[in-house]
């Protein structure tokens, strides 16, 4: 399949064999704005095969083992264009989605572009859940042009947790260079590289729309973490490049409380 004139490509990274696949692959051939569409993996399989056939999408495999740093920079790599965002495969994304995304392009200015989410519980989108409230807070700011450029603002909406939706942000690799992402974290990957990029110039452009639904559910990454320790060990390493350790103890205090978010 040749690749559409829109410079932007959807990255699926698909693991194994995720149940809610197909339901992703679907948001994105369904958008109101066409645009490319790509998947990419280190877990080859026929179920994953047959999806990629029945949608026609260009399919993408990386040798080795599977590494959420290594796939996510396989998938970045693997896209022709530009503007890159990793779709996630537990995930579902708004029709409108590059609709929105595509008034900011082209914008040379822009590093990233984040929108707000819903989480989908027990199947459900939860608009009142209150993580994703904070967050809508904490990420305001940005809606402000001169604060979207702003190192210290884009940098204090990540010092008191990660504000921003993985799976919603779609990276400009030509400002941010490559390989985007190299945190030696595991699930504070995206965390880390968001503070990263906020202390360099380029705007954070946030569309206060929930473009994507965040899929909470007994198989992911994030209740992984949590349960082994690693998300409480990752977080707090986080809050310490912001803070001093008492004022850390007393924020991790009350963090610990948002895991509850994913049950």
């Amino acid at each position: 399949m040749e690749l559409l004139n829109t410079n932007h490509t959807f990255a699926i990274c698909a693991y194994k064999e995720s149940p809610y696949l197909e339901s992703c692959i679907k948001s994105l051939v369904n958008q109101r704005k066409k645009t490319n569409i790509i998947l990419c993996t280190s877990t080859p399989n026929d179920y994953i095969a047959k999806l990629v056939e029945k949608y026609q999408i260009p399919y993408y495999i990386r040798e080795g083992a599977s590494d959420i740093r290594d796939d996510w920079n396989f998938a970045i790599q693997s896209a022709g264009t530009d503007y890159v965002t990793i779709a996630h495969q537990d995930d579902i994304y708004s029709k409108n989605y590059f609709f929105e995304l595509s008034k900011y392009l082209p914008d040379s200015d822009m590093s990233l572009f984040i929108t707000d989410y819903l989480p989908i519980k027990h199947g459900k989108p939860d608009a009142k859940d209150i993580s994703r409230r904070v967050k809508c807070l904490l990420r305001l700011p940005m809606k402000n042009k001169r604060f979207a450029a702003s190192k210290i603002m884009k940098t204090l909406i990540l010092a008191f947790g990660n504000s921003i939706c993985c799976p919603s942000t779609t990276y400009n690799k030509k400002r941010l260079g490559e390989p985007i992402f190299d945190s030696e974290f595991k699930y504070c990957i995206d965390w880390d590289t968001f503070l990263k990029y906020a202390k360099q110039d380029g705007h954070f452009i946030y569309a206060d729309k929930p473009l994507m639904y965040y899929r909470i559910h007994e198989g992911s990454t994030s209740k992984e973490c949590i349960i082994d320790t690693r998300k409480i060990q990752e977080d707090t390493s986080m809050f310490l490049k912001f803070w001093p350790k008492p004022v850390v103890a007393i924020i991790m205090f009350f963090y610990k409380k948002s895991y509850k978010a994913y049950d």
